[in-house]
């Protein structure tokens, strides 16, 4: 797993852009751990900061700076509340909400309402100009690399960063042709922003969860394995140290950037020559009828049909061979290791995410299983448990958006008293099914088919 502790991607982002001779910028992100830092610790160098449908509020960090954030988000799913109540706390900040939209991590904003997000993002930047003009930057156009942060330059004017968005920094691609117009745009990527970052940092108590379920598979030396929905390959890379890689492992996934990334991140661990890595939509897997020995699918299936996909995963696995599901549970309560007045204890242990129609994130995960024709499934509903580092900030940020600022002081107060004993029990669903021998997989998609990176 990437290391984000020993050096602070906020040191990584001041090292590169002062390498290109920049000391302020206007900033653009999703994912509070690549904006955080910066703001909290360098906001000299961030002359505005736009938020595109973001996941978490630092309202304590941002409430300084309200004045020059903007906030672009979907009206719908279930975090749009918590969204309400941050904002509320940020007086002066500029929000723009999208009606009739539907923003979780994976959805593509820019795809979907690329006109909207491009009018809200010049009108701002164009008022900040306005009120305090950005030496404009000259840099040549290109591709390169710095503090293990990757950037492509493009265009001219005052500087503008953009982080990765949802799944991935390529999202920008259809306001760059604007944008550079007027900035100079550096889009940054690579392992330590976004996604991938936001991925690898689930640490130990997830993968105390997959290795649950992997025991419960209980694979052989040789079996080939494939893993869908694979992001990053934080999972697959763990299964191939795990099983000393004597198992060859596919990753399939829907997004061609977090594919690179994990190709890279496992070069760089020496497994690139056990886990292969393949394009490719879980409801529509390209690959052929019985072709593994397990097929595991880790919190996925909360973001499509998740019928479709158990189907699937099924249909590739052989008669014998196991099926084994994780996914995030929204029908048990969380776990907060703080002494809060009960209704306060409450609120922040009800469990919280966002799931599509068709998904899957609750107890339903088992008759789904059998109903897909699953057999002996064996159902483990367990809890991963963060008791430091960046999930748990992110967790804790989370939980404090949805209080009154009452209740934020309460909980900001046992937190501290607390201290190393503070811990945050995420729950999820997991189980593991046989493909019977007499199961008769669903006609396999056509030649071609199953992505759509």
């Amino acid at each position: 797993m990437v290391a984000q502790e020993a050096h602070p991607v906020e040191e990584r982002i001041v090292q590169l852009i002062r390498r290109l001779g920049i000391e302020e910028a206007h900033v653009a992100a999703y994912l509070p751990g690549d904006w955080g830092g910066l703001l909290e610790r360098h906001s000299s160098a961030v002359r505005s900061l736009t938020l595109i449908c973001p996941r978490g509020l630092k309202t304590e960090v941002l409430r300084p700076h309200a004045g020059r954030l903007l906030i672009v988000s979907g009206d719908g799913g279930n975090a749009v509340a918590d969204l309400a109540r941050a904002v509320d706390d940020l007086p002066g900040a500029t929000v723009t909400m999208l009606r009739d939209y539907f923003s979780p991590m994976w959805a593509d904003v820019m795809a979907d309402r690329s006109g909207e997000v491009q009018s809200a993002m010049l009108e701002f930047l164009s008022l900040r100009e306005k009120e305090s003009p950005l030496a404009p930057v000259q840099l040549p156009e290109g591709e390169g690399e710095e503090a293990g942060i990757s950037y492509t330059i493009r265009g001219s004017g005052p500087p503008l960063l953009l982080f990765p968005l949802g799944l991935a920094a390529s999202q920008w691609e259809p306001l760059l042709p604007v944008l550079s117009e007027r900035y100079t745009t550096l889009t940054l990527g690579g392992p330590y922003l976004g996604m991938v970052a936001f991925l690898e940092t689930r640490g130990p108590g997830y993968l105390r969860v997959v290795r649950s379920v992997v025991e419960e598979v209980g694979l052989e030396p040789g079996q080939r394995v494939l893993e869908v929905g694979c992001g990053a390959g934080t999972v697959a890379r763990w299964l191939a140290r795990y099983t000393e890689k004597r198992n060859p492992i596919v990753g399939a996934d829907i997004n061609s950037y977090l594919l690179r990334e994990a190709g890279r991140l496992a070069a760089s661990e020496g497994l690139g020559d056990v886990i292969e890595w393949q394009s490719g939509n879980g409801e529509e897997l390209p690959f052929a009828d019985r072709g593994f020995d397990a097929t595991m699918a880790f919190t996925v299936m909360e973001e499509g049909d998740a019928d479709a996909m158990l189907a699937q995963c099924a249909r590739v696995t052989r008669p014998g061979g196991k099926v084994a599901v994780i996914v995030r549970s929204l029908d048990m309560p969380w776990w907060v290791n703080l002494p809060l007045r009960p209704d306060l204890k409450h609120k922040a242990q009800t469990g919280y995410g966002d799931v599509v129609q068709g998904g899957c994130a609750d107890a339903s995960l088992y008759e789904r299983m059998e109903r897909a024709g699953l057999e002996d499934v064996v159902m483990l509903p367990q809890w991963a448990t963060y008791g430091s580092g960046e999930r748990l900030q992110q967790q804790q940020e989370r939980m404090a958006a949805r209080l009154t600022p009452e209740e934020v002081a309460e909980w900001r107060d046992a937190i501290a008293a607390a201290g190393k004993r503070f811990f945050v029990s995420q729950p999820f669903h997991s189980a593991v099914g046989t493909v019977g021998a007499g199961f008769e997989p669903a006609r396999a998609p056509s030649a071609g088919s199953g992505s759509r990176a």
